[in-house]
């Protein structure tokens, strides 16, 4: 095989960084359309990590952030933002974890999360705080 030319050579070495530059474009539009899912408009995060200590919930979850939130009663809540599902059943988006945040035996009738009358503000606080932990 005969070498290549510069004239081939320099054409491939753009080919490889215009190749280079659109796999980094797509992926930067793939991460930003993933996080605008947990976009919850009005919640505030500061306010739901004080929810947690307030509701209790770090007596049987560990929250990361939150003190202190050592329980292993509940499974471990970090990495909220990379599950894919909430209980193992419902899609984890944001309207999901309000209404399982509020209302979990609503959902699944005898889970061993109890109903502990979360507000709907809270919980959306509390579900902005978690899509935080990734």
């Amino acid at each position: 095989m005969p070498p290549l030319s510069r004239g081939a050579v320099a054409r491939i070495l753009a080919g490889l960084a215009l190749l280079a530059v659109c796999v980094a474009v797509a992926g930067l539009a793939l991460r930003d359309r993933s996080h605008s899912r947990y976009v919850l408009a009005g919640a505030n995060a500061a306010r739901g990590r004080a929810a947690f200590t307030a509701y209790g919930c770090s007596s049987c979850h560990r929250i990361p952030g939150v003190r202190p939130a050592v329980g292993v009663v509940g499974p471990p809540l970090e990495q909220w933002a990379e599950r894919s599902y909430i209980a193992g059943r419902l899609p984890n988006m944001p309207g999901n974890l309000v209404r399982w945040i509020m209302q979990p035996q609503a959902i699944v009738a005898g889970n061993a999360m109890p109903d502990l009358g979360v507000s709907e503000s809270a919980a959306r606080d509390m579900a902005a705080y978690l899509y935080r932990l990734r």
